[in-house]
């Protein structure tokens, strides 16, 4: 996208009359992707790549459960009185984010959370008067 600085009228027009060019170059390129039924199904399936690494079937038990769960939770819960196609879209994004959850993501976020109230332990420990300042 260029910066155009438009000054006067015949500006303008020039710049709708390249914006409808465009337009209906976009249009056409997009008729000739939906053309035929399978053009239109094939374009469909690349959401859906096949022998991607988040394959159903390679995924570890908790990406499973979460392929169940984060959907469910999220309709009853955040989107209860949304509409289809909202609690639809929610949980086809869902499927797509529970590929990222995993047994390493989990523990992952487990220790970094524990480390941050081991840290505040760790502060508020008293050590007492070290042993090498005893009199002896």
């Amino acid at each position: 996208m260029t910066d155009l600085t438009i000054n006067n009228a015949e500006d303008l027009k020039a710049e709708i009359l390249r914006l409808r060019h465009l337009k209906e170059e976009q249009g056409e390129a997009l008729k000739a992707r939906f053309s035929s039924p399978g053009a239109a199904i094939s374009s469909l399936m690349t959401v859906f790549p096949k022998g991607s690494k988040y394959d159903i079937f390679h995924q570890d038990f908790l990406g499973l459960i979460s392929r169940i769960v984060l959907p469910l939770t999220l309709n009853k819960t955040l989107f209860r009185n949304s509409n289809f196609l909202v609690k639809g879209l929610v949980g086809f994004l869902s499927q797509k984010a529970s590929h990222f959850v995993s047994e390493d993501s989990v523990t992952g976020l487990w220790d970094k959370v524990k480390s941050l109230f081991d840290k505040k332990k760790a502060k508020q420990e008293d050590f007492g008067i070290p042993p090498e300042s005893e009199a002896s």
